[in-house]
């Protein structure tokens, strides 16, 4: 009964929050924010697989670069604000059956000294899955040989940000232009230009505009954020033909919005793109 309500929760959840699945194991939400009074927070595991696994919980450090990928960062880096100091989490391993759900509790202990800003690490979920010596298998049957198998570890990081004190932020979007890929695959190019002492996290949707007729969506990008540890990002979107399209002329609209299930959409920013001779 626990199980089927979990994971009708989870099923429900998706209309407000996207799951993240790697490997054999599901996570839910994708992303935590502590601002204003939130202290808490919990986050739903699921045991996808066909087989028991052992999941360990930890946390690892990590940039946003222009292009949307990720580095590490070392943990006496000075120069940045981590989350994880201020932060506790139960359990820290779990075994999982196959279907098996659990439930992690996540605590934010705010300390009177902490600088206004926000705080970022990232929670990371290991997976091992056998806890045999790799290389070696028991049915081996010929003592003089060695039969290598190679086991997949995956792992899966989600963003823990803190938010503390006064924080700000405001978004501009720039450099657009539309570019056609292997000669039929439209894409509109584009910079999101962060300012602010936190990072901003949302929606990027493309509308056309014909010079005659209904304007309509044509494409979008869920979950685009931009990290405190840079001011820009490139983005590139990829656009659906649909019938009556024509990006010979018209315009498209970009915008920039918010994606807080909890709270009313806001457009952080705008732009516009003319095609061909159109102004």
């Amino acid at each position: 009964m626990q199980y089927k309500l979990l994971m009708m929760l989870i099923f429900m959840s998706g209309l407000f929050f996207q799951s993240m699945a790697q490997g054999d194991l599901l996570v839910t939400p994708t992303r935590v924010v502590f601002d204003g009074n939130k202290q808490k927070e919990e986050l739903n595991l699921v045991n996808i697989g066909t087989d028991t696994a052992i999941y360990s919980i930890s946390f690892l450090q990590y940039n946003m670069n222009e292009d949307g990928s990720f580095s590490t960062v070392a943990k006496d880096d000075s120069g940045h604000m981590f989350a994880d100091p201020y932060l506790r989490v139960f359990p820290r391993k779990v075994t999982l059956a196959p279907r098996e759900p659990q439930v992690i509790s996540l605590q934010y202990r705010h300390k009177p000294d902490m600088a206004a800003g926000e705080y970022r690490s990232h929670m990371y979920f290991r997976a091992e899955k056998n806890t045999k010596p790799l290389g070696v298998e028991n049915d081996t049957k010929d003592s003089t040989q060695l039969k290598i198998q190679l086991i997949p570890i995956y792992g899966i990081s989600i963003p823990i940000i803190i938010r503390s004190g006064a924080v700000n932020v405001s978004a501009i979007l720039s450099d657009l232009k539309l570019e056609i890929r292997q000669d039929t695959i439209p894409y509109v190019k584009l910079i999101i230009n962060r300012t602010g002492n936190i990072s901003i996290y949302g929606d990027l949707t493309v509308e056309y505009v014909p010079v005659q007729g209904q304007s309509f969506q044509i494409g979008i990008v869920k979950g685009m954020g931009v990290y405190t540890n840079i001011n820009r990002r490139n983005v590139s979107i990829k656009l659906r033909k649909a019938p009556g399209t024509n990006l010979q002329n018209g315009k498209l609209i970009v915008k920039y919005i918010s994606n807080d299930a909890n709270k009313i959409p806001v457009v952080y920013a705008e732009g516009e793109l003319y095609l061909n001779s159109e102004k």
